[in-house]
């Protein structure tokens, strides 16, 4: 019996010789899914880019915003002299949080009243709203203990009332509501999961049967091939846009505050990216299996990870962010959120929706060169 074990196990282990696609599968992909995950999925929230309009200008405002930035928690990128100018950085996503200062900060805090701070946080990920809620509050806090054990030691007495108070105003989603980030998030994720997965077995499935040779004696282009198999996968995804799209709004009650067809139009063009990057993938693989795996690790797994569906690009390392350029989703998570959510057009999402046209032009002239490659 342990012999015939053995000749059983020498056999597996001889087929694992023979074809090695196999084998670097099952040692390669767990190292890449590691990769994948070590980098992106961070629920940390750190150096929240953040705006500041200061109207005081005087030494306690100065002190008061040195308190925010000597926490490490936020990361000033931008002084603003108008509050358009905060909404417009918003809409963009250029900051998380803005702190405003009042005019008469120091001279109510002088005068012994309560000064008053507004705080505007973007509300586009509830659960990163929330925690940079309460950073806000915390170094808030540490701020009025330090003036208070200030005043006790000049006065002898406490104030009666806290010298700072908080205004905090969360944007896009007041409610930080999680339905109303996943739903847009979503459109983004479930068209670079699945029309990639089923057009990426397409042209295997017919090398496989061997009917992909007889496209050598027909009088047809790569071009040809290309767009004959772009154009039913293009519908169906397209119809898994449509439905997505009812079910979140009237199902989920999920606010759309933007244009229909800017994203209707916007979704066109991701549908032919993503589908494109599915045909692209089938032109390497021999089997339906190893296509499936390909289109798994580069297609579905940086949709969740590196778009900023789940996790905040901002709070990524510097080698994530870099990584996220790479992968389309990126730019139409971006502009679904702006369209259902903010409700801004292409003045604010032109770059995005100048990157994923080229991104798609790129994908499809590639997959046109393999398959004019394949066809000789």
């Amino acid at each position: 019996m342990t012999s015939l074990f053995g000749a059983l196990a020498r056999k597996e282990l001889a087929e694992l010789r023979r074809d090695r696609r196999y084998l670097g599968l099952a040692v390669g992909l767990p190292l890449v899914l590691l990769l994948l995950f070590g980098y992106a999925a961070s629920l940390d929230v750190n150096r929240v880019p953040t705006a500041i309009y200061n109207m005081d200008g005087s030494e306690e405002s100065l002190d008061y915003l040195s308190a925010f930035v000597g926490s490490g928690y936020f990361c000033i990128v931008a002084t603003v002299h108008h509050y358009d100018d905060i909404g417009a950085l918003l809409d963009r996503g250029k900051i998380d949080c803005a702190l405003i200062i009042p005019p008469d900060f120091a001279a109510r805090l002088l005068g012994g009243e309560r000064a008053h701070v507004q705080v505007f946080i973007d509300g586009s990920f509830p659960n990163t709203a929330a925690i940079i809620q309460g950073y806000v509050d915390a170094v808030n806090a540490a701020y009025v203990r330090r003036l208070v054990v200030g005043h006790r030691m000049r006065m002898s007495t406490v104030p009666v009332v806290p010298p700072v108070e908080v205004e905090a105003r969360v944007w896009f989603n007041p409610s930080l509501k999680s339905v109303y980030y996943m739903v847009p998030g979503l459109f983004a994720v479930i068209l670079m999961a699945f029309p990639p997965l089923l057009s990426a077995l397409s042209i295997v499935r017919e090398r496989e049967r061997g009917s992909f040779k007889q496209l050598h004696m027909a009088a047809v282009s790569a071009w040809d091939v290309l767009i004959g198999k772009l154009l039913p996968y293009t519908l169906i995804a397209f119809i898994d846009m449509l439905v997505i799209l009812v079910v979140g709004t009237f199902w989920f009650h999920v606010p759309f505050r933007g244009r229909l067809e800017l994203l209707i139009v916007m979704s066109f063009v991701y549908v032919l990216a993503t589908v494109g990057i599915g045909l692209l993938i089938s032109t390497f693989p021999r089997s339906q299996l190893a296509a499936m795996l390909l289109a798994l690790v580069a297609t579905m797994l940086p949709s969740f990870l590196y778009s900023g569906f789940l996790f905040p690009i901002s709070s990524m390392s510097p080698d994530a962010r870099l990584m996220t350029y790479l992968f389309p989703a990126r730019y139409f998570v971006s502009i679904c959120r702006g369209i259902y959510l903010k409700g801004i057009g292409l003045e604010y999402l032109w770059p995005e929706a100048l990157i994923l046209l080229v991104y798609t032009a790129v994908v499809l002239t590639m997959t046109a060169w393999r398959l004019r490659h394949m066809l000789r």
